[in-house]
């Protein structure tokens, strides 16, 4: 399978960083608990760019740790033979950071790419499965024919539901969901033990 994976709120959890990047720079609190829409609306625009710019400087991506399972989960899908894209709507002077973060962690891809429009560069390489968070890209992914999974939160649990979604709370119970629906993904090296029955959630049409 082609395999796309996003990185803020996919690999790692971001919202912790642009919180504290919020309450640091604009004395601003983002609950993550609250955050039911895409729109951050706490921010301005203009605060929100200074805040999302800060939390891609080098120093700051490096201090970024993957969520358990995420690494070994990918690692064990490129191992087995599927091409690993990574997209991120990380701005093009983040690349080479970025770059180095997925090397600093391990984790093993074919690609990496900064754009605004994820599913447009998905559908020219011929993605099969986008791992994503945004709602937006989620549902894009969804009318290009492309199958799309996510990790949960509270700002995509709404297109979870609407949509023909794999989601679960952690890369354990997602990983278990898509392997169950894929057959290709189940030739993965056996390196995460345990898939909790309890955490994933499902939407099939």
């Amino acid at each position: 399978m082609r395999i796309a994976i996003d990185i803020d709120s996919t690999l790692h959890h971001y919202w912790d960083v642009l919180s504290d990047a919020a309450h640091r720079r604009f004395g601003i609190e983002l609950p993550y608990e609250e955050q039911f829409s895409w729109g951050i609306t706490r921010l301005k625009p203009e605060q929100l760019d200074v805040c999302i710019a800060e939390t891609h400087r080098e120093d700051q991506i490096f201090r970024s740790q993957p969520y358990a399972g995420a690494v070994e989960t990918v690692n064990a899908w490129h191992e087995a033979g599927h091409f690993v894209h990574i997209t991120t709507h990380r701005p093009v002077d983040a690349h080479d950071a970025t770059a180095k973060w997925l090397a600093h962690i391990g984790l093993r891809h074919d690609e990496l790419y900064c754009s605004d429009d994820k599913v447009s560069r998905c559908r020219q390489i011929g993605i099969d499965l986008l791992i994503d968070d945004s709602p937006e890209n989620l549902r894009r992914a969804v009318d290009a024919g492309i199958t799309a999974a996510t990790i949960l939160h509270p700002w995509n649990r709404d297109v979870v539901e609407e949509e023909d979604i794999l989601a679960a709370t952690d890369w354990a119970g997602l990983a278990a969901a898509l392997e169950a629906r894929h057959e290709p993904l189940r030739r993965r090296a056996a390196v995460i033990g345990a898939s909790p029955a309890g955490n994933v959630a499902l939407r099939r049409t």
